[in-house]
């Protein structure tokens, strides 16, 4: 989810009350690509790596600099998450969030479709 511009809210009403039809009560695992200050890299990396949310953290070359994987017991923590507690991260310029629909394989271990 990128940075919301002032004023705007990040997600329409819409968009949020589908997801937590979707996910409101259920875990909810989410990729998140973090574009950073070049300088801040590491420094953002041990930071995210702190929460206790944040499975995995990737320091990754592209359009993107660090990729996060994070899980969730409800979609409305993803949001506090997205919202409120990675933006106090310093050297964050961008992000995107992207949630997982459906794990064909994840720790290892191959799950049926």
């Amino acid at each position: 989810m990128e940075k919301p511009e002032t004023g705007k809210p990040p997600v329409s009403r819409a968009v949020e009350s589908a997801f937590t039809k979707v996910w409101g009560d259920e875990h909810v695992a989410a990729l998140i690509a973090l574009k950073v200050e070049t300088s801040e890299a590491d420094n953002v990396a041990s930071e995210v790596a702190k929460f206790t949310e944040v499975e995995d953290v990737y320091l990754v070359t592209g359009d993107t600099d660090i990729f996060l994987k994070v899980r969730f017991p409800h979609y409305d923590e993803l949001k506090e998450f997205v919202l409120h507690r990675l933006p106090a991260v310093r050297g964050i310029r961008e992000t995107k969030t992207l949630l997982v629909v459906t794990a064909y394989k994840e720790g290892g271990e191959t799950r049926p479709a």
